[in-house]
C-alpha cells in the first residue's frame, strides 16, 4: 500500500455543474457546483475509490500522464492527489450503527444513570477483545 496516489481527474464544465471522472478509474465518479467544491470532492473519492482497492486487494491501476488525457473545450484534466493514511484513519474510525437488546430492567437504570450506551459497549469491546486501537 502507498501513503498516496496521483491521478489526472477531468473536470466537465456544464451549465448545472461540474462532473468529475477518472479516466484511469472507471465508475470513480462524483460531481460539484464550484470549481473549489468539485476539487475537494475529486481528492475524496478518489480516497475512498483506492481505499476500496487496497481493501479488495485488487490490482491499482497506473495512471495516465497528464499529457495524454485527452478533454473537449468545456473540459479541464487536473492530478488529483490524496493521502491514504487519512484516509484509512478517517474510514475505520468512521462509526457504524449496532441495534442491540438488553432487558427493560437494565435499560431503566441505566437511563437513570445517565449511562452512555456506545461509550459503555466501545469500552466494554476494547476490553473484551483485548485490543486498544484499529487493527489489519
Amino acid at each position: 500500500m502507498k501513503n498516496a496516489y496521483v491521478y489526472p481527474a477531468i473536470f466537465n464544465y456544464a451549465d448545472d455543474g461540474i462532473s468529475i471522472s477518472f479516466p484511469d478509474l472507471p465508475g470513480c465518479l462524483s460531481e460539484a457546483q464550484t470549481t473549489e467544491e468539485a476539487l475537494k470532492n475529486a481528492e475524496e473519492v478518489l480516497g475512498l475509490w483506492m481505499y476500496n482497492l487496497e481493501e479488495d486487494n485488487e490490482k491499482i491501476p497506473k495512471p495516465t500522464k497528464l499529457e495524454d488525457v485527452c478533454c473537449q473545450k468545456n473540459e479541464k484534466v487536473l492530478l488529483i492527489k490524496t493521502w491514504m493514511p487519512l484516509v484509512r484513519m478517517e474510514v475505520e474510525e468512521q462509526s457504524v450503527k449496532k441495534t442491540l437488546t438488553i432487558p427493560q430492567w437494565l435499560n431503566k437504570i441505566a437511563e437513570e444513570n445517565n449511562v452512555n450506551f456506545s461509550k459503555i459497549l466501545q469500552a466494554a469491546l476494547k476490553e473484551y477483545l483485548n485490543v486498544s486501537e484499529p487493527t489489519k
